[in-house]
């Protein structure tokens, strides 16, 4: 039996939300998926999650698809409540390795959202 590495996963994981993410809102998804490592180095992991569900619609369900990765890479929860109060309340260690995950798995959205898009999904 072949073992699948966490990039394996994190690929798997990113080419089939950048399928449904593309389904949903097109072009919009692709160009939010390759602002978001951006935004959130700017910002702030919990910042750019807040400002992803007020937004609501295809920045929703971006937040939504980073927090279903982060759940199953760092048992976070699914959803945004209590996603942000499992932040809120995590020692630095712990909130660190969760932001590096979110940029090890945006990286893999970034280039397979541009690539579903590329060839008509």
């Amino acid at each position: 039996m072949t073992r699948v590495t966490m990039e394996q996963k994190r690929a798997k994981d990113a080419w089939e939300k950048a399928e449904e993410g593309l389904h949903q809102h097109g072009k919009d998804y692709v160009n939010d998926a390759k602002a978001l490592p951006a935004l959130i180095m700017n910002s702030g992991l919990m910042q750019v999650m807040a400002f992803l569900e007020q937004k609501g619609g295809r920045h929703a369900t971006l937040g939504r698809h980073l927090r279903q990765w982060l759940h199953r890479a760092r048992g976070t929860p699914e959803d945004f409540n209590g996603f942000m109060e499992t932040m809120m309340q995590a020692d630095s260690r712990r909130f660190q390795a969760v932001t590096a995950e979110a940029f090890a798995w945006l990286r893999w959205l970034r280039q397979m959202a541009a690539a579903r898009e590329e060839i008509g999904q």
